[in-house]
């Protein structure tokens, strides 16, 4: 006679691996944001954890695409109501990652990409500590500055401030796991999506 397994057990649908979850940060201007864009180009199935911020929409930036716009009063709500799964006040905005869709995703075997600051890297990694962390560096100070000032979106206050931050974000990149140097941008991209698929198990295309 054949032994069956109980009903329960025939019918439990098996449980899918947690998913990974990628935190890329650099300080502003290094080019983060769009690096972490084309790579998501290459690896369309990444889910991109889009954050949310007080500060105002820059130039072509799309709600819910580039940010997740709101005011400051809806977002110390959420500080109140422990929703976030980090958050930082950076240049006098606030910037948070909600903590239900990195739980959510992680659980259903879903692969997170998350662009943030060092101050919500190092809150994350005490509620995620096996994320995978990567920090891009530019190539230079100078080429940092020029990068800042060639926006044209900021006051030379606002510019003096973040690059005072910049200096002080990359005596943190020790913190991360992997460092990219932010020269040749197309190498940059190449990088990053190398490291994301070498953690997937996947083989990188290029």
């Amino acid at each position: 006679m054949t032994n069956r397994p109980a009903d329960d057990q025939r019918h439990k649908a098996p449980k899918k691996p947690a998913g990974n979850l990628f935190v890329v940060s650099a300080p502003s201007g290094a080019g983060k944001t769009t690096i972490c864009r084309h790579v998501r180009d290459r690896i369309p199935e990444l889910f991109y954890s889009v954050s949310f911020t007080t500060r105002a929409p820059r130039a072509g930036e799309i709600d819910g695409v580039d940010y997740h716009f709101i005011s400051e009063d809806t977002f110390e709500k959420k500080i109140r109501a422990g929703k976030w799964a980090e958050w930082a006040r950076v240049h006098g905005n606030y910037y948070g990652t909600a903590a239900a869709t990195i739980e959510q995703g992680i659980a259903s075997g879903q692969d997170i990409l998350l662009d943030i600051d060092v101050q919500g890297t190092i809150q994350l990694l005490n509620k995620f500590p096996d994320a995978i962390t990567v920090f891009i560096m530019p190539a230079s100070f100078d080429v940092l500055r020029q990068r800042l000032e060639s926006r044209g979106t900021d006051s030379p206050e606002v510019i003096a401030k973040r690059l005072h931050n910049a200096r002080q974000e990359m005596d943190r990149k020790d913190l991360y796991q992997h460092h990219i140097v932010n020269d040749i941008l197309q190498e940059a991209i190449a990088e990053l999506t190398g490291i994301i698929q070498y953690y997937r198990g996947r083989p990188v295309v290029t």
